[in-house]
């Protein structure tokens, strides 16, 4: 297993560590570079920018992304590390040394669940080869006596508790998922919100629809009702086409196309734009995997559609 070591700054960590219950933060960079270096479910530690020399706390990776500032503001909040969007905008910009600007920066985003913080008196040492031009971060293997240290020294601090899934602490993840064999961590809403609509590569699975800000992440078993924050549950669609499935007049055959029920014209005397979608095939994820899984399509069409 890999862990990778990223520099921060104290004022993200502190805001961070100061708010209890956080079940996913947004780790993110100031330009808009992505990130390779882990796997689903592969550890992802926080190091403080010298002199403060000590690894801080951590989370799991999830996936990776390029948003603009805004999308991220409203995926995450203040699980950016900032209690304004303008305050993060600020940040952003000292980051890149720029001027005051309207521009909706694009940024690297980094989603990782189930983050941990540590108090002052448990943070850890840098590792013994940390060098201090180091700009970005670091991987190290687990496998390695560093990175076998540095392992086991975090373990000691988050075994025992209750908001860590336990299956993500061992050396190797066991619990996987398709012929690729990938860790799949536990998700937040905003990271459901971030890999739904990068799997439909940012575009409505009905209409094709591309302008981001009209495009919403949906469950299609809502998530009050005990549907999962999981890609299996999600379909990316434009605003109305989400509002019309949560209210049951559309809803997502078992072979993947759109269906539009004949309530919608009966109750608004409307409706003749939806009803010229019905029957289409839905643009689907590029990962079969990734597809919305049957059980929660069947629990749509018995429970909430309107026949």
């Amino acid at each position: 297993m890999k862990l990778y070591i990223a520099l921060t700054d104290y004022d993200w960590y502190k805001f961070l560590k100061d708010r209890a219950g956080l079940d996913e933060v947004n780790f993110w960079r100031p330009n808009p570079k992505g990130f390779g270096a882990l796997k689903p479910g592969e550890p992802f530690l926080f190091k403080l920018h010298s002199p403060r020399d000590f690894i801080v706390g951590g989370g799991f990776f999830i996936h990776s992304s390029i948003l603009p500032s805004s999308l991220a503001w409203q995926a995450f909040g203040e699980k950016n590390g900032a209690p304004t969007l303008e305050e993060k905008r600020r940040r952003i910009e000292k980051y890149r040394r720029s001027s005051p600007s309207v521009e909706d920066y694009s940024i690297g985003c980094i989603l990782l669940s189930q983050p941990f913080f540590f108090a002052e008196n448990r943070w850890i040492s840098a590792p013994m080869d940390w060098k201090k031009s180091i700009q970005v971060g670091k991987t190290y293997d687990t496998t390695s006596d560093i990175g076998k240290n540095l392992w086991d020294n975090v373990l000691l601090r988050i075994r025992g508790r209750n908001d860590i899934d336990k299956s993500i602490l061992a050396t190797e993840p066991t619990e996987c998922y398709g012929p690729e064999r990938t860790y799949r961590p536990r998700l937040g809403q905003g990271s459901f919100r971030v890999i739904v609509t990068d799997a439909y590569r940012r575009r409505c699975a009905v209409t094709q629809e591309r302008v981001l800000p009209t495009l919403e992440a949906a469950h299609i078993k809502p998530y009050a009702e005990s549907g999962p924050h999981d890609i299996g549950n999600g379909i990316l669609l434009r605003s109305d086409l989400h509002h019309l499935l949560d209210a049951g007049y559309v809803t997502i055959s078992p072979d993947y196309r759109f269906e539009v029920s004949r309530r919608i014209k009966e109750d608004f005397d409307n409706g003749e734009e939806y009803r010229k979608l019905h029957g289409s095939r839905l643009y689907l994820p590029s990962s079969r995997s990734d597809y919305p899984f049957p059980e929660f399509i069947r629990w749509h069409n018995a429970t909430r559609f309107l026949r």
